[in-house]
């Protein structure tokens, strides 16, 4: 007990949202101070960590064949360790450089949100890239959970609550009440698969050939679930697939909707399997509480509205969605109790 309370002196207690497309740090006492992309530049041979974050984003599809820009994490778990390891000790070190005392050391302790649906391999992976790259301490916590408390619902009221979280590698849909998770349902399917169903849809329909940021583009620039009041019109740049030269397209705001119909409708069924699925007195509370929307996918234009017509509930979107999970882990640094009562069991430290 006194060595924990000298480290908590010495360091800095961190929670992470280590997410498939973007990484988000709190500080405690200073609030959010990373928000990066989960992208890692290195060289190939050697494996030396040239960029992280931003720096490392722009050089997808932009690099010489001794370099390679690799994501991470897939999928909402880890899959290259040392890439992992490398992103988590350059943000942990960094955040320590730039906002920490002189004699603040890198060795805080961290509660990382980590999906629900993953093995216990998955979650073992996580805690020890944490572990690994400097954290004295891993405590891992579901995201469903975090972005529960993040969206500031009151996740130990006996009363139900349904949270939608769609991030760039999966989609948490769950129905919480006491404090736990009653019916949770982990997709393979979020933002990533938006950009890949655009990727394909214009290499089918237009014979363009793009990469996953462009299509991100798109997405972000002309993405819908329903149509939009004005029709809206993108200029995508690629290669031709018939003559291999560089080639313009207009792809319109119908088309990425076209595009995007099968993906919206993958999660819209699993929402409503998980009503099937909830206890009819939790049903009562979600209809007269509403569905909760977070993470980034929840700002896809229209997307609540398609699921709240196909529910029959009122559906909103949480206050910036992008960081529920991340403030969410900030409000179990902040509680002891709250932190026993929501962190990952089952084998792990």
């Amino acid at each position: 007990m006194i060595i924990d309370s000298l480290w908590r002196f010495l360091s800095y207690d961190i929670g992470i949202d280590l997410g498939t497309a973007n990484t988000f740090v709190y500080l405690s006492g200073k609030g959010i101070v990373v928000r990066e992309p989960s992208m890692v530049a290195r060289e190939k041979k050697g494996k030396k960590i040239l960029a992280v974050g931003k720096t490392a984003k722009k050089m997808v599809g932009k690099t010489p064949e001794e370099i390679e820009a690799v994501k991470p994490l897939e999928g909402g778990v880890v899959a290259d360790f040392d890439a992992a390891e490398a992103m988590l000790a350059f943000h942990i070190k960094t955040v320590h450089k730039e906002y920490g005392s002189f004699y603040k050391l890198p060795r805080p302790r961290v509660v990382v949100g980590i999906p629900s649906g993953v093995t216990e391999v998955e979650r073992r992976a996580v805690q020890d890239a944490a572990l690994a790259a400097g954290a004295r301490k891993a405590i891992l916590v579901e995201e469903p959970m975090a972005a529960a408390l993040g969206a500031d619902l009151p996740i130990e009221d006996p009363e139900g609550q349904f949270l939608i979280d769609i991030g760039g590698g999966t989609t948490e849909i769950a129905v919480i009440s006491l404090g736990g998770i009653v019916v949770e349902r982990c997709l393979r399917v979020a933002g990533d698969e938006f950009d890949k169903a655009i990727v394909n849809f214009l290499r089918l329909k237009h014979g363009l050939y793009i990469g996953l940021p462009t299509a991100e583009e798109i997405k972000i620039s002309i993405g819908s679930a329903v149509p939009f009041k004005k029709k809206k019109q993108f200029v995508v740049r690629g290669r031709s697939m018939e003559k291999g030269l560089p080639q313009s397209v207009k792809a319109t705001s119908v088309e990425v909707r076209e595009a995007l119909g099968p993906v919206i409708q993958q999660i819209v069924r699993a929402v409503s399997e998980v009503l099937e699925e909830t206890p009819p007195e939790l049903v009562a509370d979600i209809l007269k509480n509403g569905i909760v929307m977070a993470g980034g996918g929840s700002l896809l234009y229209g997307i609540d509205k398609v699921i709240a017509e196909t529910t029959k509930m009122p559906v909103w979107v949480a206050d910036d969605p992008l960081t529920c999970v991340v403030r969410g882990t900030a409000k179990v640094l902040e509680d002891e109790k709250l932190l026993e009562k929501v962190k990952v069991r089952g084998g792990l430290k």
